[in-house]
């Protein structure tokens, strides 16, 4: 069964993914407690850091594509699932006035890589594996959630991330700016670093990140028509290919149309 776990022990809070099954994608419902979780995590005066992983050995395997034949079936639905669903489970971890620390272990693909590019610490295994494979299922990553990662890496490689859509070793993720150190005990290490973090004033620590996030340059929100265009994708023969493909474990034959 899937599910958001939550528990605080002293000043920091454990966030942990679990689909079992599923290298802990995300469905729609594991994206609403997630915003719901961090939200009022960001209300916890007592707080000082926050430590987000993965169950069983991985961190996540990005959404759950098996639901996208009801949440994604057209325009409308694609863009609710991903402008009021998706998106608004990355800003609560964005937004969260604690220091967020991604720890990465196994699979961080997909949805997955966008929610550790939300945390503002990323330590991974070495034997983690990273990429947003979109391509291969016939869509381009949304708007805010193709923001996070340029933030991150910048435009070029931002661009060879998605349109190759390799699945890449942690090696090379820290050269591309998406992680900060490498652990072979990640675990240990974020707490470690949790623990120093804690050590801080928390006012001076939720300062840092605000003025962080303010003075970074942010590009304007797109218009209605811009939004419309970019999800006209889910009428497309290709997305439709993509997705059956992936549900059926086989190569996909795209046409371009």
């Amino acid at each position: 069964m899937s599910n958001i776990f939550c528990k605080v022990t002293d000043q920091i809070a454990f966030v942990t993914l679990s689909n079992p099954g599923k290298l802990n994608a995300l469905d729609v419902s594991m994206w609403t407690e997630l915003r719901e979780q961090f939200n009022i995590l960001s209300l916890n005066e007592d707080l000082r850091c926050i430590i987000l992983n993965g169950a069983d050995g991985n961190f996540a395997a990005g959404a759950d594509i098996e639901e996208f034949a009801t949440v994604r079936n057209n325009i409308s639905n694609g863009m609710f699932y991903h402008n009021n669903t998706v998106a608004l489970a990355l800003q609560a971890i964005s937004d969260c006035r604690h220091p967020v620390i991604a720890a990465i272990e196994g699979i961080c693909v997909g949805g997955g890589l966008e929610i550790a590019c939300s945390c503002d610490i990323r330590i991974s295994t070495p034997t983690a594996r990273f990429g947003i494979p979109v391509n291969r299922l016939g869509f381009p990553l949304a708007p805010e959630e193709l923001r996070g990662l340029i933030e991150l890496t910048g435009k070029a490689v931002a661009l060879e991330i998605v349109l190759e859509g390799r699945v890449f070793d942690a090696l090379e993720a820290k050269d591309k700016g998406l992680l900060h150190r490498l652990s072979d005990n990640v675990p240990d290490e974020a707490l470690t670093t949790a623990l120093r973090i804690a050590k801080g004033a928390p006012m001076a620590a939720r300062i840092n990140k605000q003025l962080v996030k303010r003075l970074t340059a942010s590009s304007a929100p797109l218009s209605e028509d811009e939004a419309h265009q970019v999800f006209a994708f889910l009428e497309s023969n290709d997305y439709r290919e993509g997705v059956a493909s992936f549900l059926g474990k086989r190569s996909p034959q795209f046409t371009g149309k």
